[in-house]
C-alpha cells in the first residue's frame, strides 16, 4: 500500500490543481526533507495501526473469518485514503518502500527525480512507522507488545498473489500520472487495495515497511517472520513487473513524467473514500 511520488528540497511542481495556474502545473509546494520522512514515519504508523488494530477489533466482535476480513478491510480502505489526502502534499504519501524504490527508479534520469538520498530517508522511516503502528495498535488492545507473528504465510500461491498486487498497486499509482488523473489517488489507490484484499490469495500486502510492522504482532493480521522474506522479493518483483506493464500501456515516459505528485483538490475527495 502507499502512494505518489515526487517531493524535493528543490522547489517543483509537486501538486498539481487543474485551473489553478495559467500553465497548467499547478503550485509549488516544498518541504524539507526531514518533514516529509516524519510525514512517511507517520504516515506508515497509521496505516499499519489501521491494519492491525481493526483486525483485532474484528476478531474480538466477530468468530466469522469472512466477516473479520470485510471489518478489516473496510477499515484499511477509509484510513488509506485519509492518509493520502492528509499527507500527500507534504511526502508523496509512499508509506511503501516499493512505491519509493520504483520512485527512485523511474526518475533517476531526471534532476528533478527521487535522490537517493531521498530514497535513503524515505525506507527507514516507512520501516520505523511500521513497526512502531504494530506496537501501537497491540498496545490499545492490551494484546502482548512486540510479540513474534505465528500466522504461517509461506506457500507460493501467496507469493504470486503478493506479485499481482504489487504489480497493479505500481500500474494505478504511474497509470495516474500518466493520464493525468492524479486527482483520483485517494480513492482509486484505496479502492485498489480494498479490492486486492479480496481478489488475492495473500489479501494485498503489497508493502515490504507493512510486511515488516506486521511481524511484531501475534494477532489477525501478523505475518511470521520466516514468511517475510519471500513476501518481500515477491513485492519487489511486483513492482518491477509494474513499471513494465506502465511501459507497455502508456510507452516510454517523457522527463516531465517521472514525478507522481498529489493533488492540492484531492482534499475535496476526503469524504467519499475508503
Amino acid at each position: 500500500m502507499g502512494l505518489l511520488l515526487g517531493a524535493s528540497d528543490r522547489p517543483r511542481p509537486l501538486v498539481r490543481v487543474p485551473g489553478h495556474a495559467a500553465d497548467g502545473k499547478g503550485i509549488r509546494v516544498s518541504a524539507p526533507l526531514g518533514r516529509r520522512a516524519a510525514a512517511e514515519a507517520v504516515g506508515s504508523a497509521a496505516l499499519v495501526a489501521v491494519v492491525v488494530g481493526s483486525g483485532i477489533q474484528a476478531t474480538e466482535l466477530s468468530r466469522d473469518v469472512g466477516v473479520q476480513l470485510l471489518a478489516n478491510s473496510i477499515s484499511t480502505v477509509f484510513g488509506l485514503a485519509v492518509l493520502i489526502v492528509l499527507l500527500g502534499p507534504v511526502s508523496g504519501a509512499h508509506f511503501n518502500p516499493a512505491v519509493t524504490l520504483a520512485a527512485w527508479f523511474t526518475g533517476r534520469r531526471s534532476a528533478d527525480g527521487l535522490s537517493l538520498r531521498e530514497v535513503a530517508a524515505y525506507v527507514p522511516a516507512q520501516i520505523a512507522g511500521a513497526v512502531a503502528g504494530a506496537v501501537l495498535a497491540d498496545a490499545m488492545f492490551a494484546e502482548p507488545l512486540v510479540k513474534w507473528s505465528t500466522h504461517d504465510r509461506f506457500a507460493g500461491h501467496l507469493w504470486l498473489g503478493e506479485v499481482v498486487a504489487t504489480a497493479g498497486l505500481i500500474l494505478l499509482i504511474f497509470g495516474l500520472n500518466r493520464t493525468g488523473h492524479e486527482r483520483f489517488a485517494p480513492v482509486a489507490v484505496a479502492s485498489f487495495i480494498g479490492a486486492a484484499y479480496w481478489f488475492t490469495s495473500s489479501t494485498s500486502f503489497a508493502n515490504p515497511a507493512v510486511t515488516i510492522g506486521r511481524t511484531l504482532t501475534d494477532t489477525f493480521a501478523g505475518i511470521a517472520p520466516t514468511s517475510v522474506a519471500p513476501f518481500i522479493a515477491a513485492q519487489l518483483a511486483g513492482a518491477a513487473v509494474g513499471l513494465g506493464l506502465v511501459v507497455l500501456i502508456f510507452g516510454p515516459a517523457a522527463p516531465a513524467e517521472t514525478d507522481v505528485v498529489m493533488p492540492q483538490g484531492a482534499t475535496e475527495l476526503a469524504a467519499s473514500p475508503h
